[in-house]
């Protein structure tokens, strides 16, 4: 079986991100770049592909770029309860988060609502809460 080998933009398209973004995962460390050869065209092959893809699913999944950099480093198999460890963590900031986001639609549909029924043309229950004012 022939590895295949791509340029930097044919690695960008078939991992479904642009050029920058490989760059960027270059410069931070996150995907390697290979050693330019004599004739100048630097070559990357499938498991860079599968490696940027990876990194993206990870930021899908709510990890910075730091946790799957962690993440990554712990690919052999090995270390999964360290991988748990980090997993965890990432559940409790989303986990906070979706709280965050259930009050803050509670408030604004209530506010919704006082706006709908609302027979005060001077003051919108909207405004009069992001000012902070009572009325």
């Amino acid at each position: 079986m022939t590895q295949k080998n791509f340029t930097i933009g044919a690695l960008a398209k078939n991992a479904g991100v642009n050029v920058e973004t490989i760059r960027f995962y270059q410069r931070r460390g996150l995907l390697m770049e290979p050693v330019k050869p004599f004739n100048g065209v630097r070559h990357y092959t499938e498991r860079d592909v599968q490696r940027v893809q990876s990194i993206k699913q990870g930021q899908k999944l709510g990890f910075s770029l730091d946790e799957v950099s962690e993440l990554l480093s712990l690919e052999d198999g090995q270390h999964c309860r360290e991988a748990k460890n980090i997993a965890l963590k990432k559940l409790v900031v989303i986990r906070e988060r979706i709280e965050g986001l259930r009050t803050m639609e509670t408030t604004l549909s209530n506010l919704v609502e006082s706006c709908a029924s609302n027979t005060d043309s001077v003051s919108c229950p909207i405004i009069v809460t992001l000012l902070g004012t009572s009325g």
